[in-house]
């Protein structure tokens, strides 16, 4: 089940950047839990290992899929604690995939937004495709939307206080974050460049922690209460397979620990700070994968007590009710959201 694909396909193996696996052919045998090589039938155990043969590299930012925004979240009654009216949220990694949908989540209950991404151009796009959306589908809404876009490099300090300056120009205030900012690579732990490792850190880790200290810095000196999630993930409690990601689930439970230790530090000040851990989630980069790995996808659902993987709009309800007054008793929670993946 090896995924590699070109960079026309958005994704490349490790080899194309001239590292060499060393991996043994015996390891291979016994870590291979697919017996997809060898005639041997599926031995005990083999089924909650990973497997060496999976590698994904994060692609190029210019080689990622573009997303859409979600079509009908139209405002309807609902308890009024619910609402973000009045509020400006801010969502990092925003252009694409889940950030880009629990952003329009904050903008459908009733904030502005300020989407912050890598790709600038991208999340300008995407901006526009929101408030376009929104009008469509609230037609006679009294209010329009304020969502902008703005750069940064969520792990390098200098840049995330660039971002919170042009965030606070624009809108005056900011009430909400979301740190949606995030990548994972698949590699067995034995052959993963450790520069590579760096890097998946400081974006996963450093990025939240960064743009989550700015935004307390902000609402403390305002003596405002705010609200805060962090995007984890199932990964951060649990160990996938088949796929190996060590990495990335340190970097995932990190980060679901962050949030609570935060959650405890800054309930003085009534920020409150919670974590999503999402499971298997279908967005354009993660089918891109699975459509060359059918294998793979039916692997994964089957260990899905609903039988499917979600969707990015299965998020907007949970953000928009953990940055809501309707969770405002709800401090350094994990809510996860797997289809009930890690209950069984």
């Amino acid at each position: 089940m090896s995924i590699h694909r070109t960079a026309a396909a958005a994704l490349r193996t490790i080899s194309r950047r001239n590292h060499k696996f060393s991996t043994s052919t015996r390891v291979k045998a016994s870590n291979n839990n697919n017996n997809k090589d060898r005639s041997e039938p599926a031995h005990a155990g083999s089924f909650a290992r990973t497997d060496d043969s999976i590698t994904v590299e994060y692609p190029e930012e210019h080689e990622l899929p573009s997303s859409v925004p979600v079509a009908g979240a139209g405002r309807h009654p609902t308890l009024a604690t619910f609402s973000l009216e009045g509020r400006v949220g801010v969502v990092t990694g925003g252009a694409r995939g889940l950030g880009l949908v629990m952003g329009q989540g904050m903008v459908v209950s009733g904030a502005d937004l300020a989407i912050v991404d890598l790709n600038k151009e991208e999340a300008e796009i995407q901006a526009k495709a929101i408030m376009d959306q929104v009008k469509k589908d609230n037609p006679k809404a009294k209010r329009s939307p304020n969502v902008t876009a703005h750069y940064a490099d969520v792990s390098d300090p200098d840049s995330v206080n660039a971002c919170i300056a042009e965030i606070l120009a624009a809108h005056g205030k900011i009430d909400a974050l979301v740190t949606s900012a995030g990548f994972t690579e698949n590699f067995q732990a034995t052959d993963y460049p450790i520069e590579r490792m760096r890097k998946l850190f400081a974006v996963n880790v450093d990025g939240t922690y960064l743009f989550a200290t700015a935004v307390a810095r902000h609402l403390m000196e305002r003596h405002a209460e705010g609200s805060m999630v962090f995007i984890g993930s199932m990964s951060g409690a649990i160990v996938n397979v088949p796929q190996p990601q060590a990495p990335y689930n340190s970097a995932k439970a990190a980060v679901r620990h962050l949030a609570a230790s935060l959650a405890v530090e800054w309930a003085h000040a009534g920020i409150r700070v919670n974590c999503i851990s999402p499971g298997y989630m279908l967005t354009a980069l993660t089918e891109k994968i699975l459509n060359d790995n059918p294998d793979l996808k039916r692997q994964w659902t089957s260990l899905i007590p609903q039988g499917k993987m979600g969707s990015p709009e299965d998020l907007m309800g949970p953000v928009t009710f953990l940055l809501s007054d309707a969770s405002r008793y709800v401090t350094g929670a994990d809510l996860r959201v797997d289809g009930g993946y890690t209950v069984t």
